[in-house]
């Protein structure tokens, strides 16, 4: 399994680099120059501050869904969890990973892998719903996204999304769920059936609790939206560093829309398409030769630092060999 991880590095690392030597290489001109003589060293310090803000917040959600579903998570544990699903989400197809990581350092925290679920998807849930709640506004502020996203067409997918996890809680209020299980697992044998529908009766009660406590799940709704709103604000940060002038609700803007394209994209982390996006997005606002260093900075702070600190403590938890915990979830 040791190799198996430092093949994932290897090819993570390979990834990282041939893409953000290429984003700067095809952006970079000779103006940049002057933009990195005159970058201002408070604003790295400033980056850290707000991404500390934005996990800081992303734990006490997490803590706070635990002890909605009536469980408790430290915050030593909190932190754990939020930091162990950027390494995972970054080396896993889809970030299939994050999701695995979280509820394996939550089982490992001692809650019930039906409610680590539970939590996990409403934590999810939480951060797509706010971007979607956001995105008319933007699309309101940023006049010039509208001719690549027009409002009918962007109001109606909002619509849609927003009815998803509506429809799935009174879905899970009937019985058809349970038949489709009963269909589902019809070849397998009785032991691990009966595994399946205890699995899913403890996913359904840990739903349900969570349903009756409104008011934590509307804290952790508004931490949950400023935990990404902080995240965000890395590169409007990185921004004035270089002593540029522009808009903060425009640059957050775009910053939301991209980042909810990346929850459905199928690359490791986003890997390409969030780079590529930033270019897109960013290179009518920025200075020419900028763009592809300010979308380094921004991958290299907001995913890479958090993905080094969330490698050293999936190792340190479950050493070198955790991946196979992923790959046939013996510890799940």
């Amino acid at each position: 399994m040791r190799s198996k991880l430092m093949e994932h590095f290897v090819v993570l690392f390979v990834v990282v680099v041939l893409t953000s030597c290429a984003v700067i290489y095809f952006t970079f001109d000779i103006q940049a120059l002057e933009y990195l003589t005159i970058f201002e060293p408070w604003s790295v310090a400033a980056v850290l501050g707000v991404l500390f803000v934005g996990l800081f917040f992303d734990g006490t959600r997490l803590v706070n869904l635990t002890k909605a579903s009536g469980e408790e998570l430290a915050v030593g544990d909190a932190i754990n969890v939020v930091l162990s699903n950027y390494f995972l989400a970054l080396i896993t197809p889809g970030a299939s990973g994050g999701a695995v990581a979280q509820v394996l350092f939550m089982k490992k925290a001692g809650i019930p892998v039906a409610k680590a679920t539970a939590v996990v998807i409403v934590r999810t849930a939480m951060s797509i719903m706010f971007l979607i709640m956001m995105l008319p506004f933007v699309l309101l502020n940023d006049k010039a996204l509208v001719v690549w996203f027009p409002t009918n067409v962007v109001l109606t997918i909002c619509f849609i999304l927003f009815l998803i996890p509506v429809t799935l809680v009174c879905f899970m209020n009937t019985r058809y769920p349970e038949h489709w299980l009963f269909f589902i697992t019809n070849r397998l044998s009785k032991t691990m059936r009966r595994k399946v529908f205890l699995w899913y009766k403890e996913f359904r009660k840990a739903s349900f609790i969570l349903g009756k406590n409104p008011l934590a799940i509307i804290r952790a709704f508004i931490e949950s939206g400023t935990s990404l709103l902080a995240i965000y604000s890395v590169v409007p940060v990185f921004i004035s560093g270089f002593g540029l002038d522009i808009s903060y609700p425009l640059v957050l803007g775009r910053m939301i829309l991209l980042n909810l394209i990346l929850y459905f994209s199928p690359t490791p982390g986003g890997s390409g398409v969030a780079e590529a996006g930033f270019v897109l997005l960013f290179s009518p606002l920025l200075p020419s030769g900028t763009v592809g260093i300010m979308a380094v900075l921004w991958r290299f702070t907001c995913e890479y630092f958090p993905f080094l600190l969330g490698g050293a403590i999936c190792v340190k938890a479950f050493g070198a060999n955790f991946l196979a915990n992923i790959n046939f979830g013996k510890k799940c």
